[in-house]
């Protein structure tokens, strides 16, 4: 029999049919894989070299900058959400916005900063490890880009991407629950270091001294990286179809989980800056950790920390499987990518093989070595700034040519968030562009995206010739008249 749920006054009919997902994740797990996939590892290994770039009042300002900006496009996100609840997020909105030629650009943007991040996972595992476990990098393999590659490095990164793999087949409830466990561990984790920050006699405000150092170059070293440790809020739209809460509830989760992420950066940048000066910064190799050390004046403190390191790891990771195997699925399902990918598990209702994709590509990254998955993260952080500014882009636009679309969540002053979501997403990535301080490398990650969008042309086009525009342009009405 067909099961209702409310939303804002609208019955919405869930057919138990092989082909639909399954309403399931409530608020709880909703805002664990968006806030999980956020925060991530990147705290953990990454803090040293923003205060290091920027100063520590320099990388605070650059991150309260970042989550000014990903709060404007969040808005965005949060009511194209509770407009149009359906798979994929970025290419339902990006379609009835701009259309065809756009969605596939968006969404297959999009794809790759998932999947790059998903990827690099797969390479921070083994790497911590390698910090926990002496002498653990045996039988040398070969070396890329200067980095050598171990037998038993690589193992470990490919078992746990299969791992990963195996947990999202079994259904998006067991992700959940397993994210907001790990959630739990690395909260406490943090919180330890944050209330060290404040309280423990081993922390010096003397210690944040340079506050800025190189400048606004330094600062926009830092901003720039903001989009990867930020991307994660929107998986929450790319699995709509799963969430059984009301749309205007949707979009709220949305915004309180970008703005307990900066809140969450902005802390720990102060409790690493407290506890280490700038020479101690520059002679370690994990400064969280190193900073528990001192704060707690013992060694459990930061092998704590790199355990929760490991589960925020895991938390991103889950996050970014949902998020890419949703979009490839959706992109699948419009007849945008090869119709074998748009399978529903009948019993799991997971993309099953679209989930299983990801997990080859995750599995392979380890045996190129972490410099190459830097190259990776960094064209993805340039793939996602595109397809924010497309996001906002049909935001601003729908506002204008539908204005009396049903918004449950409807956002204030809309037309200026969408006009200044704009203008700094394309900010954003021109920070990427040749000339600037942050700009990607040439040639390794510029070849990254013109191989990437190379492929995704081909595939696009095999598809237009297999499937002809027609159904596609009929598919994506029909999703859009059910939302």
């Amino acid at each position: 029999m067909p099961s209702s749920i409310e939303t804002d006054g609208v019955s919405i009919l869930d057919m138990s049919k092989e082909e639909e997902f399954t309403r399931i994740l409530n608020k709880k797990d909703v805002l664990s894989l968006s806030f999980g996939a956020m925060i991530g590892w990147g705290w953990v290994v990454l803090s040293q070299s923003w205060i290091l770039e920027a100063g520590s009042l320099g990388a605070i300002l650059a991150f309260l900058a970042g989550g000014l900006i990903v709060t404007l496009v969040g808005l965005t996100y949060a009511e194209l959400t509770s407009a149009m609840p359906k798979v994929g997020g970025e290419h339902v909105f990006s379609y009835r916005g701009l259309g065809v030629g756009a969605s596939f650009i968006c969404t297959w943007a999009i794809i790759l900063g998932y999947v790059s991040v998903s990827a690099f996972e797969a390479v921070a595992l083994p790497t911590v490890i390698s910090l926990l476990v002496p002498n653990f990098e045996v039988g040398l393999l070969w070396t890329v880009a200067g980095w050598d590659v171990y037998a038993s490095w690589a193992l470990i990164g490919i078992v746990g991407s299969l791992v990963v793999c195996v947990v999202n087949y079994f259904g998006v409830k067991p992700v959940a629950f397993l994210q907001w466990i790990l959630i739990l561990f690395i909260l406490t984790a943090g919180l330890f270091l944050m209330f060290g920050g404040f309280f423990s006699p081993n922390a010096n405000l003397e210690n944040m001294k340079p506050l800025f150092t190189n400048g606004w170059g330094g600062f926009f070293a830092v901003l720039v990286m903001t989009p990867f440790m930020f991307v994660g809020f929107d998986v929450i739209p790319q699995a709509a179809e799963e969430i059984n809460l009301p749309f205007k509830q949707i979009g709220k989760v949305l915004i309180f989980s970008v703005v307990l992420s900066v809140i969450w950066y902005v802390l720990i940048i102060f409790g690493v800056s407290k506890a280490m000066n700038k020479e101690l910064l520059s002679h370690t190799t994990l400064a969280t950790a190193d900073s528990m050390h001192i704060l707690y004046n013992t060694k459990w403190a930061s092998t704590f920390l790199v355990l929760a390191g490991i589960a925020g790891i895991l938390t991103s990771w889950n996050g970014f499987y949902l998020g890419a195997s949703r979009a490839i699925y959706a992109m699948a399902h419009s007849n945008m990518l090869p119709k074998y990918f748009s399978y529903l598990h009948p019993k799991y209702k997971t993309p099953t093989r679209a989930i299983l994709l990801i997990g080859f590509l995750t599995a392979l990254a380890p045996l190129f070595g972490r410099k190459a998955m830097v190259w990776l993260v960094n064209a993805g952080g340039f793939t996602i700034t595109i397809s924010w500014t497309l996001v906002s882009l049909s935001f601003l636009i729908l506002r204008y040519r539908e204005p009396n679309m049903k918004r449950p969540f409807k956002v204030s002053f809309g037309k200026w968030v969408g006009f200044i979501a704009v203008m700094l997403s394309l900010g954003m990535a021109f920070l990427y562009m040749p000339g600037n301080t942050s700009a990607l490398s040439w040639p390794e990650e510029w070849v990254i995206i013109a191989l990437w969008f190379s492929f995704g042309a081909a595939m696009y086009l095999f598809c237009l010739k297999c499937y002809g525009r027609d159904s596609i342009v009929k598919i994506m009405k029909n999703q859009i008249k059910e939302s």
